[in-house]
């Protein structure tokens, strides 16, 4: 087995600090219950909606921004979890939450040869499984595999609309063509597929163009990673404070602008506070019911790395454990280092503002800058202006007055866990306010193609391996 990761990512932090619980204790201080953030959350608000499975370190590019630190596609790893590894860890997540989305990515995924294997056997527990990947090696023959297992789509890496700009930012000549020759196999073989896009000071500028690019080739979703500069990325320069919330303010202002398409940011929780500040009702917050806003990280995310250690982050080299000495449900529900992220007690500006709860900052960064995870987030300009925190939505369960018909409640299980509380809130509020009895498909439908104007659904539901 390989080394475990370090619990902080600073050498003379980890020397002075000694065992994981005097880490812990070193930057939080648990409130008492009944005060501050135990606030009436039960375990299903804290069960994972997303885990990405870096099940490889293989690799066919040579990205300078990779949290990684991606070794070549031949050297691999001999410390990679197994197939039946793997098998035994999707069988643990299925355990705590069986809605979850599963993103199996890398390093390339795609050069792991095992991997249609792993993704069929999570498909048939019924979890929506989508790649990450670069997309050089999607061509025909693998985006109908990819559809034939019943893979909810693939995320497709595109850093710049000018080749040779993103073909040097990858490390390989040709990975721009062959990145679009690989979207183009994906629509071709009904395969849906994201394009994304992370943010850099050489790219940025470029994000209006992408966008419209991403949505005129049929693109579900364009998401906006905000890198972190850790793994091969941490020699890199990262975008200011100032471009950063320039970047965030345009992905708000656009949002219903591209039918068909969502645009969203990644990895950049200030999002979800300029949202509320320019709609309180938006439905892409914490405050509406929206659980994927904020920082997810040890809440309802985790990353799985490709010898098996559990942290709450890609950009967080934090181990909670590693899932060949511990179930994934043990740690999962019980590690001190997710439960500091739980019930945290953020320092600084991040803990006096009111945007607390939907926003949170990012927690990496200060891990990153000095190891402290609960401090203050100073890529954020806001300053806090007081006053009552803005409430969340929990993701809890509620009595309706509307029942669902059978088929509606079907569609609604298979909604994203962290959607689900969100699009059954819209519906029933629908209903409720033109006096509909009961809840349908066809309402269901209805509403879908009204916010999304087209006849497709953003995203397959109805996949196979769920009857």
């Amino acid at each position: 087995m390989g080394k475990s990761l370090p619990m902080l990512g600073l050498p003379s932090l980890q020397g002075a600090l000694g065992s994981l619980q005097q880490q812990i204790t070193q930057f939080m201080t648990p409130a008492p219950k009944g005060e501050g953030v135990y606030d009436g959350r039960t375990v299903d608000d804290f069960k994972p909606y997303l885990v990405a499975l870096n099940l490889t370190k293989r690799c066919n590019l040579k990205c300078d921004h990779c949290y990684l630190d991606a070794t070549t596609k031949s050297a691999g790893g001999d410390d990679e979890l197994s197939t039946e590894e793997c098998y035994k860890l999707i069988d643990q997540i299925a355990e705590v939450n069986k809605g979850c989305l599963l993103v199996i990515t890398g390093g390339e995924p795609l050069v792991r040869p095992d991997i249609l294997d792993i993704a069929r056997h999570a498909v048939k527990l019924g979890f929506m499984v989508v790649f990450g990947t670069n997309g050089m090696l999607i061509n025909d023959q693998m985006a109908k595999a990819l559809v034939e297992i019943g893979v909810m789509g693939v995320g497709i890496s595109i850093d710049s609309l000018d080749a040779a700009k993103h073909n040097s930012f990858r490390g390989v000549p040709g990975a721009w063509e062959a990145a679009v020759a690989g979207i183009e196999a994906s629509k071709r073989n009904g395969l849906q597929f994201q394009v994304h896009f992370s943010a850099q000071p050489m790219n940025y500028q470029e994000l209006p163009a992408v966008i419209e690019w991403s949505h005129q080739l049929g693109a579900r979703v364009l998401n906006v990673f905000f890198m972190v500069c850790t793994g091969r990325g941490e020699e890199l320069t990262d975008i200011t404070p100032a471009q950063y919330e320039e970047v965030l303010g345009y992905l708000v202002n656009c949002q219903d602008n591209y039918k068909g398409m969502l645009v969203r940011a990644r990895c950049a929780p200030h999002f979800k506070r300029l949202a509320y500040e320019k709609d309180p009702n938006s439905p892409i917050t914490k405050a509406t019911g929206y659980m994927g806003g904020g920082c997810l990280a040890g809440t309802n995310y985790a990353r799985v790395t490709p010898n098996g250690e559990l942290t709450p982050c890609p950009y967080m080299p934090l181990s909670a454990g590693n899932v060949r000495e511990n179930s994934f449900v043990d740690l999962w529900e019980k590690s001190d280092v997710f439960n500091s992220f739980r019930y945290p007690q953020l320092k600084g500006k991040c803990g006096d503002c009111e945007y607390t709860d939907i926003c949170g900052g990012c927690r990496a960064r200060p891990y990153v800058d000095h190891g402290d995870w609960l401090d203050e987030d100073e890529w954020c300009l806001y300053t806090p202006k007081g006053g009552e925190k803005i409430k969340v939505a929990f993701n809890v369960a509620e009595e309706s007055a509307i029942p669902w018909d059978e088929a509606s409640e079907l569609r609604l299980s298979r909604i994203p866990y962290f959607l689900r509380a969100m699009v059954k809130k819209g519906v029933e509020k629908h209903a409720r306010e033109n006096s509909v009895p009961l809840i349908t498909i066809e309402l269901m439908e209805e509403l879908r193609k009204k916010r999304f104007g087209n006849d497709a659904p953003v995203f397959n539901f109805d996949m196979k391996g769920k009857e």
